[in-house]
């Protein structure tokens, strides 16, 4: 399924002083104005990105647009136009908790600290942090990167994690924040950084979207679990129900497994390069018994 971009213009003071409407419910917001706003990632493939054509793809974007289908269906009106406004991860929280953004679909990690601010539905991945770097570098372990550069994506709970490592264990790391995933990569592709340090599954594709996959590592040592939701505002029971309920019914017709394998076990664009990643235990367990769980110890 794909997506034409459709760009809407966000005031600079909207990030703090709140949208027009955000008292509203979702749903009455939604009805009100004949538009839902899908907040969306520009480089977290194969979750949501840009294909070579500029459109907004990916698994998670498939997921919302079923999102999208039922809200239609419970406000009885299929003319509701979907606007697609691009997040980075140090604005999709304030623009979810503000109401400018009615759900974001990327690559986001459900924590307990993140559900003070904004709700989450129910997982629709499980991955680890994890860091890579090029082969010949020899890095197999955080501790490796003693007194050497990495980077981290600005604003992920993955540079706040590397960030408490680098003082715990006195590691002397030069942290940088990129402003997106494929910045960080590109960092140690071009020998900027050592390592990149992020979610397992974003280093998966971008390590199989590079120039020479063979010339990267993943690291083997895995930091935290990390499950992914599809964000919503806090305190909003009616949409979180049709949205919560979206999801389960997805889960539990099997439907998933069709919106899962074309992502991550076919080829996706831009290359045609296919992740070959079988759903893990973890999600299994979620799809069985679905959770909307921020505590990582309910995916272990």
């Amino acid at each position: 399924m794909r997506f034409k971009l459709m760009i809407t213009t966000i005031a600079a003071t909207a990030l703090f002083t709140g949208a027009a409407g955000a008292q509203d419910s979702t749903l009455k917001k939604i009805k009100d104005t004949g538009v839902i706003t899908i907040g969306h990632r520009e480089s977290s493939s194969p979750f949501s990105y840009y294909d070579d054509k500029q459109q907004v793809v990916g698994y998670a974007m498939d997921l919302c647009m079923k999102i999208v289908d039922a809200v239609k269906k419970e406000l009885k009106n299929d003319k509701i136009e979907v606007k697609l406004q691009p997040v980075t991860s140090a604005t999709r929280i304030p623009l979810i908790a503000n109401g400018t953004v009615d759900l974001e679909c990327g690559s986001t990690t459900n924590n307990l600290d993140r559900q003070k601010q904004v709700a989450f539905t129910i997982t629709h991945f499980v991955t680890a942090n994890r860091f890579v770097s090029k082969k010949s570098a020899n890095i197999k372990k955080l501790e490796d990167l003693k007194g050497k550069t990495v980077v981290s994506t600005s604003g992920t709970t993955n540079i706040k994690q590397i960030t408490e490592f680098n003082t715990e264990k006195n590691l002397g790391l030069t942290i940088i924040p990129g402003k997106d995933h494929a910045e960080g990569f590109l960092m140690v592709e071009t020998g900027r950084a050592a390592a990149f340090v992020m979610d397992d599954i974003i280093l998966y594709s971008l390590v199989a979207n590079s120039k020479e996959p063979k010339d990267f590592e993943i690291s083997a040592e895995a930091f935290s679990v990390e499950p992914y939701g599809i964000m919503l505002r806090k305190d909003d029971p009616d949409f979180k129900k049709v949205v919560d309920t979206t999801m389960i019914d997805i889960y539990k017709s099997g439907e998933i497994n069709n919106i899962y394998d074309k992502w991550f076990m076919k080829p996706i664009p831009p290359k045609g390069v296919s992740l070959n990643l079988p759903m893990g235990d973890s999600f299994k367990k979620v799809v069985a018994k679905p959770t909307d769980s921020g505590d990582p110890k309910d995916y272990q």
